[in-house]
């Protein structure tokens, strides 16, 4: 397809939906760069990453929500070509958000394409997945002539409703407008490999919070499996041939357009195992590279039982103080069992090839998380954490609470450790000092550094220790007289008659005195 650089873009007005993300903006930018006469950016958000970028540009912004006719009927009013990226259910919580799933991306895709016909659009280009065909079975250099993946065999909410929705779209190839019976509908599908590129916000980010955490110290399945990835100029690039291919009015080529109810599969061409091609980035950014090897059945079990564990937080899963999940049984697959397609359709009808190779897409990603994590603070590991406060529970359980239950066994070894409740109180006020003294340097720091860390949890954490040694001292003067009773009866000099005399238990036996403390 030999056509200019800006043919079916110069002059047009184009929508985007999802425009504020990170493949949304990339298209609605190159659209104005090659002379778009106006892009409209149709994005739930009011602002993003990307917003002051995009306003800069010129890009219109409608804010609104594709499950809502009204919404999509306004924005399209006078567009002549669509991009469809807004989905739900890619990654993560929203993994699990099966209703959401089906709201956005079966019935936000049908209202795209009511509004369509009632609107008169010629050109609609829909971002679909590799998921449609691929469900955790081997796919060696698969092409569209693949069938759909069974939709009740999709262990996942987003791959089922995806591939519904990539099929209503490409039924939908040659529809005709509601008010005009000269002007037709033609559509066609991209199916783009794992994305990735500087400001990536679904996968990266996650993985990166897991790293910090230490919690991305395993890989999965043999290192021999291989699967696809894209940068996102390439996968833009595809996009932008793709909305030529779908023009009816080029002069040299007659009948239906090449792309029309045509499916792509779209990648950089170079398939590559998930973990090597990550190993790069952890080293970059100092992180541990993973190197314990899970089995496929070990790491699905694990990822069953965190589905079962969301599924019960399911009404609070929006909520920020629930977590992202490790590993869920889609993404089991997607690392596990090699699966990657060839981009020749595109080659010969789009005339796709990519312009960014792998290994300057990854420099270029890997360029932005340094410069990102020169700006950032990274907090203790996940460890850390569970290690200091369970240390200060300790300390604070022996220092201001009564011995009942298993603190009796907490106090004999503070007392075997410090050999006296005076020490123990001085290590707990110490400790608690240290705390806040971090907290209030890390706060002058993040303000400094970074801002938008300045008053996160770790602040707030750090600062919630200060807190409970006040807390401490008002406890103490309640429980002072029974702590004293007890501290008479299991001091230090009798503690080897205090454990003949309770007898011990399996559990505590083996149990390390270097976790209690910070």
């Amino acid at each position: 397809m030999n056509l200019s650089a800006s043919e079916g873009i110069e002059g047009v007005r184009f929508a985007v939906t999802g425009g504020q993300g990170f493949v949304g903006s990339a298209i609605c930018l190159d659209l104005l760069r090659r002379g778009a006469r106006e892009v409209r950016s149709i994005d739930l958000r009011a602002t993003s990453t990307w917003s002051d970028q995009l306003l800069d540009a010129g890009v219109r912004f409608f804010q609104g929500d594709i499950r809502k006719k009204e919404d999509v009927g306004r924005a399209l009013c006078g567009v002549d070509c669509v991009f469809h990226l807004a989905s739900h259910g890619m990654s993560g919580k929203e993994m699990l958000q099966a209703g959401r799933a089906d709201e956005v991306n079966i019935n936000g895709t049908c209202n795209m394409l009511d509004a369509c016909h009632e609107n008169g659009v010629r050109r609609l280009v829909y971002v679909s997945t590799y998921n449609v065909v691929f469900g955790g079975k081997p796919i060696v250099n698969g092409n569209e002539a693949l069938p759909y993946f069974p939709i009740e065999d999709h262990v996942d909410a987003y791959s089922r409703s995806k591939s519904i929705a990539e099929q209503l779209v490409l039924k939908s190839n040659g529809r005709k407008a509601k008010g005009d019976k000269n002007i037709r509908l033609y559509t066609c599908a991209i199916r783009p490999a794992a994305i990735y590129g500087p400001g990536e916000e679904r996968h990266l980010p996650r993985i990166m919070s897991l790293a910090k955490l230490g919690l991305a110290f395993f890989k999965i399945g043999d290192p021999n499996v291989v699967s696809d990835w894209v940068y996102v100029d390439n996968l833009v690039l595809a996009l932008i041939l793709a909305s030529m291919g779908l023009l009816d009015d080029i002069p040299e080529r007659k009948g239906t357009p090449v792309a029309a109810g045509q499916a792509y599969f779209i990648c950089d061409g170079s398939p590559v195992n998930t973990f090597e091609f990550m190993s790069p980035l952890f080293r970059s950014l100092d992180y541990t590279v993973p190197r314990v090897t899970l089995d496929i059945s070990v790491a699905l079990g694990i990822s069953r039982i965190l589905v079962l564990i969301y599924t019960l937080l399911y009404p609070w899963l929006d909520s920020k103080w629930i977590p992202q999940p490790i590993l869920l049984p889609a993404e089991v697959y997607k690392v596990s069992v090699t699966h990657y397609c060839s981009y020749l359709k595109a080659r010969e009808e789009l005339g796709y090839v990519p312009r960014v190779s792998p290994r300057e897409g990854l420099a270029a990603t890997i360029s932005y998380w340094q410069e990102r994590k020169r700006k950032e603070l990274d907090g203790p590991t996940l460890f850390t954490w569970l290690a200091v406060t369970i240390g200060m529970l300790a300390l604070f359980s022996v220092a201001c609470l009564p011995p009942v239950g298993p603190l009796k066994w907490v106090l004999a070894i503070s007392l075997f450790t410090f050999r006296s409740m005076l020490a123990i109180r001085l290590v707990l006020v110490v400790a608690v000092a240290l705390h806040a003294g971090e907290a209030v340097y890390a706060w002058f720091l993040a303000k400094k550094v970074d801002p938008r860390n300045a008053t996160d949890g770790r602040f707030t954490a750090k600062f919630g220790l200060w807190v409970t040694c006040a807390i401490s001292q008002s406890l103490e003067k309640c429980n002072v007289q029974k702590t004293r009773v007890f501290y008479r009866r299991y001091s230090a000099t009798s503690f080897s008659k205090f454990c003949m005399e309770e007898p011990s238990h399996p559990a505590h036996s083996t149990r390390s005195t270097s976790n209690l403390y910070p």
